[in-house]
């Protein structure tokens, strides 16, 4: 019998400009940059939530050139930030937002987890440099 190999890559996307989220990205790993100018990323409008749809975003370029604005449309994102300044200061603490911003502090491998339960979503970010990540 031969030897079975299995496919464990990560599906890897990499993102320069707008992008809209499909419910095909679900479990994509997206790479950010921001070089062509302030980019806007839209999730899944609240009336087409998911549950279960998940993705994870990786700054890929050091001090993005621009802005990075990961949003939602409505104010159905909670989340908890841990930056180096040691604190979740940037953290939705129980009061939804609609955004999430990468500025152009943050550092390559920065790393937001995203996370719908069918009626808003979650995020935890990891950032390596303070204040770098916020939301509105």
């Amino acid at each position: 019998m031969g030897r079975v190999f299995f496919n464990t890559r990560k599906n890897i996307h990499a993102l320069d400009g707008a992008y809209t989220m499909l419910d095909s990205d679900s479990g994509k790993t997206f790479l950010l940059s921001a070089t062509a100018g302030t980019v806007a990323i839209t999730l899944l409008p609240a009336a087409s939530l998911v549950e279960g749809w998940n993705c994870k975003f990786i700054v890929k370029e050091d001090t993005p050139s621009n802005a990075i604005t990961i949003g939602a449309g409505s104010a159905i994102v909670h989340g908890v930030q841990k930056d180096a300044g040691g604190d979740a200061a940037n953290s939705t603490a129980s009061t939804a937002v609609s955004n999430i911003v990468v500025g152009t502090t943050a550092a390559q491998g920065d790393v937001i987890d995203v996370l719908c339960d069918g009626d808003v979503y979650y995020f935890e970010c990891l950032s390596g440099i303070n204040n770098a990540v916020t939301t509105s």
